[in-house]
């Protein structure tokens, strides 16, 4: 049978048209078997995953660790400022003593660390000075003498009618000036370091002596004896520190800003890494003035010291406490320490927390103080804190 060319060209048309129609059909149908799949296996479809927030942590079922949870609170709480002192001397009970005369030592009877008394001799000294000033009051004593028994014939003399009133009156004259002289040349030896009695026994026995001692002027301990045998030494020069050691100064500097909690007459802690004790001690200066180059201001306070267990330029540190304030306070335990920042667990759900950065003050007996990131109302997780936040970083790794 023959097919007319009209009918084969219609015939054809719709087998074409007929293929097209499949492919567009399988075409279509693939991506809405592809999104099936995926709505069927929990994604979803040109939508990307939710940040997950590092700091969030969820308790997961069986949780090994006892976890507690409690409001972070208020306590009052008193600011402690710690700052680096050393032991000093008290000013008050340290002296330096020297020779009064130029001369050479001839001999040294005080050695360091021993106790001394007032008046006790801590070297002989001889000196050319000394002799050359104790001839100078004997010549001076025996023109004394002699102008006051010149005096007294003068006016035996004109009680006789024998001289005129101007002879008396010169003598008299002569007697006051060398009387004047006398006197400044004992008061050169008491400067020189003779007592009056010595120079009534010079005056009386006419004996020079140019050896004089070194006496002490305080009781105490010789700490510092920076002088030889043989050496040649001036009134300028300090020979030997005698301190009373029985009560002590330990000095700080306080920054500027913590000038307002010190105070004079405040009691203050102080350590004393040496000895491994912590003293009581009483603030008895705070500087008027702050230090231009350090921006410090400077404290001092006084410990007594009887046993001389603190030594001067020892390494201490005071403790100084303000008056106490309400803050919010958590315990020690549930700080954890993340980085180089201070954290804790902040209670947002049922069994879920968050990490939470605060800024805290020193520990006090098992509670700090928080200075920043927290309210007293938070509840916050004071027990587990170190295992929950193991759990957060495994989860972070995952």
């Amino acid at each position: 049978m023959m097919l007319r060319p009209t009918t084969l060209a219609t015939l054809l048309a719709a087998l074409m048209i007929s293929a097209c129609s499949k492919d567009a059909a399988q075409t279509t149908d693939k991506p809405a078997a592809d999104a099936t799949a995926a709505i069927a296996e929990g994604g979803v479809v040109n939508a990307k995953a939710a940040p997950v927030d590092p700091a969030l942590v969820t308790v997961p079922p069986g949780f090994g660790a006892e976890l507690k949870v409690s409001p972070a609170g208020q306590s009052a709480v008193a600011d402690t400022l710690r700052v680096a002192g050393k032991v000093d001397f008290d000013a008050q009970r340290v002296t330096r003593i020297g020779a009064t005369v130029t001369g050479r030592v001839i001999d040294i009877q005080a050695h360091l660390g021993q106790s001394v008394k007032v008046g006790d001799t801590l070297a002989t000294i001889n000196s050319t000075e000394l002799s050359a000033a104790q001839l100078t009051y004997l010549k001076a004593r025996a023109q004394a003498d002699l102008q006051a028994r010149s005096v007294e014939r003068a006016r035996q003399l004109f009680a006789a009618d024998v001289i005129g009133k101007a002879e008396l009156q010169r003598r008299e004259s002569e007697l006051a000036i060398a009387s004047a002289e006398q006197r400044g040349a004992a008061d050169q030896l008491r400067v020189l370091g003779m007592s009056s009695a010595a120079i009534n026994r010079l005056g009386s026995s006419g004996s020079i002596n140019s050896v004089t001692s070194v006496a002490s002027t305080m009781a105490g301990v010789v700490v510092e004896r920076p002088v030889a045998q043989g050496q040649v030494v001036q009134p300028a020069d300090a020979l030997f520190v005698v301190a009373d050691l029985s009560r002590v100064w330990v000095t700080a500097e306080v920054p500027e800003q913590q000038a307002a909690l010190v105070k004079a007459g405040q009691a203050v802690d102080i350590e004393v890494p040496a000895l491994g004790t912590r003293l009581t001690g009483k603030l008895i200066y705070v500087a008027d003035t702050v230090n231009p180059e350090t921006r410090t201001i400077a404290v001092r306070s006084v410990v007594d010291n009887a046993s001389r267990q603190l030594k001067p330029a020892m390494l201490a540190t005071m403790l100084i406490q303000a008056a106490p304030v309400e803050r919010v306070v958590v315990p020690s335990q549930a700080v954890v320490r993340d980085g180089d920042a201070d954290n804790v667990f902040v209670e947002v759900g049922a069994q879920q927390f968050r990490l939470t950065p605060v800024r805290l003050g020193p520990d006090m007996d098992g509670r700090r103080a928080v200075l920043s990131g927290l309210k007293a109302d938070q509840r916050i997780l004071v027990s587990g804190a170190f295992h929950l936040n193991n759990e957060r970083k495994r989860k972070e790794l995952e």
